[in-house]
């Protein structure tokens, strides 16, 4: 048994009632593994069959538009899970997937995933309340995309990445790609947003330095 791999499934929030017997079953049917960023783990038009339980990196979600223009749907940190919208009948995936960080993490197949929630019903409910928020989240963001300015998208998304007033590990390129315009554009407000006092720029870090301020560029 890969006590490591328990201990990290244990502090999931899916699994939190299951007992060690059930535990030692989820060892069997789940896989642990690591890769390097650039990996694609699915793309539009594959059928979903896997699904993945993030330990550690982070995963881009994102669609691509028929110019190649990256729009980009969920950054998951670890904890979080993806792959899910093929345990409920979405046969085919219709966006890509993609470590932008090496990660590892667990991989179960569709096959035992719907035995375990056959056999949990309360670990399918947390299935749901996922797929809830994940639905919620795209909902905010459409909503920032049609009726939101460039700078209050992107005063929102600082304030929604940062951890202790610091967004760490993000380029320029990647925050464009989260709001749906170009780096050009990002880094021009950046340096707007630094003028004012607001941020605080360095290598992949932006300090902030007015988040009351930015809140309220963000609610514009």
């Amino acid at each position: 048994m890969n006590r490591e791999k328990i201990r990290y499934l244990l502090k999931n929030e899916l699994f939190r009632d299951l007992s060690e017997s059930d535990m030692q079953e989820l060892d069997r049917i789940t896989a642990m593994t690591t890769c390097e960023p650039g990996r694609i783990f699915y793309a539009p038009g594959e059928t979903g069959e896997v699904f993945f339980l993030l330990k550690k990196g982070r995963v881009q979600i994102y669609r691509l538009s028929p110019e190649g223009k990256k729009l980009v749907i969920a950054t998951l940190e670890a904890g979080t899970l993806f792959g899910e919208m093929a345990l409920v009948g979405q046969g085919m995936y219709n966006t890509f997937a993609e470590a932008v960080e090496p990660c590892i993490l667990c991989a179960m197949s569709r096959r035992d995933v719907e035995m375990l929630i056959a056999r949990f019903p309360k670990v399918g409910l947390r299935f749901l309340e996922v797929m809830g928020q994940r639905l919620t989240e795209a909902e905010r963001r459409l909503e920032g995309l049609a009726f939101k300015s460039i700078p209050a998208q992107l005063a929102a998304l600082l304030l929604q990445l940062a951890r202790d007033n610091c967004v760490e590990g993000y380029t320029h390129q990647q925050l464009a790609e989260m709001i749906g315009t170009y780096r050009e554009t990002v880094t021009q407000i950046l340096d707007d947003f630094k003028a004012q006092g607001l941020i605080e720029i360095g290598r992949k870090q932006i300090e902030i330095r007015d988040a009351r301020r930015l809140r309220e560029l963000a609610e514009e």
